[in-house]
């Protein structure tokens, strides 16, 4: 929520400056994004005088005017805005000045003709397109008459007031308004609080059952009353009110609508107004939607509504979205003379449901879901009635028509000073405790070991001891609790074993030369269901954020590729990532998903750049796969891994992809992306694996034991075999040492060979076997016999030719 410096000052007396006070607040109750001046980075624009306007001989959507800018300085200036008018003062861009976006104004030609500045809009300043108001959106903004020629401009559209971007938590619904915030600086900056908005008193006689009636039940809104306001003329807000609505973020819209939103913004009520006249049947009642009923609502949107809907009714049917946004047939316009304001406390649960269904996220949903002052409605609806009076000539009605109005109490609570000091760890003395609650607006009555301590209904989330023990600490400030450490018996924590086994993944992965990526674990149904090796149903939302994010993921990789995608379409083209996160499986049968930790790689490009000595070479399969044994090296398992291929998973490519097993368990995948699956994710030929973390943290793990090196020669053989094509490397690597007994040390291939001289649908391989026996020198009789044993199930068990 934004809020303005300026506005505070007028209850409260600051001694901070703006970036200070958004810190204060900050410290105490809630965040503070940011401290900003809408006039920061502007300079140069000034008020100028429209002297005369005459068309551009060679453009006619063009106008030469005549600016004057004070002290006799007259500038001649070209601009195309259609409302360019003679004796209205002009937002002026003198040359050299600073605009929206850092743009510099210099003099130009256009189409021939000197322009010394520009003419300027309301949101070529700065001013966010949706703030600015339906009058001033397609030409230049006209200052007030009474602006003197010459100054800045930025006084007169409040441009220099510091704005606080308040980050209100669900909790904080009282610092939704001005009125709040007042109250709460007030305690944190120990000052009185002059915060009484009496309403003008009304002209109008006693609204009756003719002019509306209403009806409301308790359980869709504790509160529901209505004032109408007879013979209003709809028109633009005065300057004040406009400025007070856009330094808020709001779009100001006629005095009518503007009224409800400055009060909304002052006091934390939000109202909505009727064109009374467009009321069928004179009433108004809050009810639960239909399904057959549809609404059109102030966006122009059509809404399918069902029973779970809560709607404003009148007899024809639905008007207003409870708690949300009015309906476009009873809203208020130019022809409107008599309104009907709402004040109303819906249901938080209700609004909250219908705003997420709707994805339809307003103002006023804010509040009602957070809550509101309910003791104040009544009072909110007669001062917003008075300000119509004052603004748009209208004439109140006395009292109210009330639909529904739950008694509302102040909150009576009982905490003991013993049991606040024990909880913060502070020593408080009770007549220190007691005016820290007064300077909180709190009412204290002290007993001998108690005090009972009554809550205004301004702060209706407070309602146990533990929330007064939180005001008092905030109040107190959370510096000047002093450190303690706690008293406990127990043991000292550590990680579990799934822990130990993330972390290190972590590290082992960033030492590879991965990323950290972090993807949504809500996408699209078509994403979640790619690159599974496992059978699942998807987990659908039933009120998703968007359409990109309705489905639990069942897997990592298509994160990883929408962050290759991105990272390529910006001119980085060598991208390894890496994530480790929870991915979801589910029966037919299952509620809820199995969460499982899974981890994924992806890499695109080149792993290594090139230089002198060595080229760049874009990745393969058998270097990404170099990678995942290293990692899995890493985890000190005790069973074996093999790479199997296999061509079940569609995403990825038929003849380069392998399933990763450990001993006889499918662990995780690992293969190139499918070219056409490429393709649509807009990426260069990319490799990826994806490994399941919860199998790889239950298999067996080897205990690592350190041997000395031994003092005795080892032995080296080679043996070169022609075997078929088919036959894997693996198979024959697990022959080689099961034959080759304890003493094999070693086992590499180190050359692979097809094509002359070789018969076809066959290839040369050659494997290097080092032996050594670390408790003697090893004989040349015990090494042929062995490699005589491996050569002889080499040739039964593939039929090999020993070279």
């Amino acid at each position: 929520m934004l809020l303005s410096y300026e506005w505070l000052t007028k209850y409260l007396q600051i001694d901070l400056t703006p970036t200070e006070l958004g810190e204060k607040i900050e410290r105490t109750s809630v965040e503070v994004d940011s401290v900003t001046q809408r006039q920061a980075g502007l300079k140069k624009l000034v008020v100028g005088e429209i002297e005369s306007v005459v068309k551009h001989p060679d453009a006619g959507h063009l106008n030469i005017c005549q600016v004057a800018v004070g002290a006799g300085i007259v500038q001649q200036i070209v601009c195309g805005a259609p409302n360019v008018t003679v004796g209205k003062k002009v937002i002026v861009a003198l040359p050299g000045a600073r605009v929206a976006g850092n743009q510099k104004i210099k003099k130009a030609k256009m189409r021939g003709v000197k322009s010394d500045g520009m003419l300027c809009a309301l949101d070529e300043i700065g001013f966010d397109e949706e703030i600015v108001p339906d009058e001033w959106k397609d030409g230049i903004y006209f200052l007030p008459d009474d602006a003197q020629l010459g100054d800045e401009i930025y006084h007169y559209l409040g441009m220099d007031e510091s704005l606080l971007d308040l980050d209100v938590t669900p909790n904080r619904g009282d610092m939704l308004s001005l009125r709040g915030v007042v109250y709460d600086l007030a305690a944190v900056l120990n000052q009185p609080v002059i915060f009484d908005e009496t309403p003008a008193p009304a002209l109008g006689q006693q609204s009756s059952a003719t002019d509306i009636s209403a009806a409301a039940p308790v359980e869709l809104a504790t509160q529901y009353q209505l004032q109408v306001v007879k013979n209003v003329t709809v028109a633009s807000s005065p300057l004040w009110l406009q400025i007070k609505l856009w330094n808020a973020g709001i779009k100001p819209i006629n005095n009518v609508v503007d009224v409800t939103n400055y009060v909304m913004l002052k006091l934390g009520q939000p109202l909505h107004a009727y064109d009374l006249d467009k009321i069928t049947g004179k009433n108004l009642q809050v009810r639960r939607a239909q399904s057959t009923e549809q609404l059109v609502t102030l966006d122009g949107t059509q809404r399918d509504l069902d029973d779970n809907d809560v709607v404003i009714a009148d007899q024809a049917g639905p008007v207003a979205l409870a708690g949300l946004m009015g309906g476009e047939a009873t809203k208020v316009n130019a022809k409107t003379q008599q309104i009907v304001l709402e004040a109303a406390a819906f249901s938080s649960v209700a609004t909250r449901k219908m705003a997420q269904k709707e994805g339809l996220h307003t103002d006023a949903s804010q509040r009602f879901e957070r809550g509101i002052d309910q003791g104040n409605v009544t009072k909110a609806l007669n001062y917003a009635a008075g300000l119509l009076q004052q603004i748009a000539a209208g004439t109140a009605s006395q009292g109210t028509v009330v639909g529904q109005q739950t008694p509302v109490s102040e909150t009576k609570i009982t905490v003991t000073p013993l049991k606040i000091n024990q909880v913060l760890g502070t020593s408080l003395q009770p007549v220190e405790i007691e005016q820290l609650f007064k300077r909180l607006g709190f009412k204290v009555t002290p007993t001998a070991t108690q005090l009972v301590v009554t809550v205004p209904t301004r702060c209706w989330d407070l309602k146990l001891p533990a929330d007064l023990y939180e005001e008092i600490a905030r109040i107190y400030g959370y510096d000047h609790i002093p450190t303690t450490l706690p008293v406990t018996n127990t043991t000292q924590g550590r990680l579990t074993e799934k822990q130990r086994l993330l972390r290190q993944t972590r590290r082992t992965m960033e030492g590879l030369g991965f990323s950290h990526a972090i993807s949504y674990s809500l996408t699209t149904a078509a994403k979640a269901t790619m690159f599974n090796w496992e059978p699942s149903v998807e987990t659908s939302m039933k009120w998703p954020m968007s359409s990109d994010h309705a489905v639990l993921r069942q897997n990592l990789i298509a994160g990883l590729l929408d962050d290759i995608s991105y990272n390529q379409a910006r001119g980085v083209q060598n991208v390894s990532l890496y994530e480790q996160g929870r991915v979801f499986f589910r029966t037919q049968a299952q509620v809820r998903p199995i969460e499982k930790e899974h981890l994924a790689g992806a890499v695109s490009g080149f792993l290594a750049s090139a230089n002198w000595a060595t080229n760049a070479e874009p990745v393969d399969f058998f270097q990404l796969k170099g990678l995942v044994e290293q990692y899995l090296a890493s985890l000190n398992l005790a069973g074996t891994i093999q790479y199997k291929p296999t061509s079940t998973v569609k995403q990825l490519h038929p003849n380069q992809t392998a399933e990763v097993w450990l001993s006889d368990q499918l662990v995780g995948l690992i293969g190139q992306v499918h070219p056409l699956i490429a393709q649509s994710f807009h990426i260069k030929p990319t490799y990826v694996f994806e490994l399941d973390l919860e199998k790889l943290a239950l298999a067996p793990k080897q205990v690592q034991h350190y041997q000395p090196i031994s003092a005795y020669p080892s032995i080296k053989r080679d043996i070169a075999m022609l075997v078929g094509e088919q036959v894997s490397n693996a198979a024959i690597e697990a022959v080689i040492t099961d034959k080759a007994g304890a003493y094999l040390q070693s086992l590499t291939l180190f050359d692979v060979y097809a094509g002359n001289r070789i018969p076809k649908d066959q290839r040369s391989l050659a494997y290097s076997l080092t032996f050594s026996n670390p408790q003697a020198t090893l004989q040349d009789e015990i090494i042929n016999q062995k490699i005589e044993k491996i050569t002889t199930a080499l040739k039964t068990e593939f039929q090999a030719t020993i070279r």
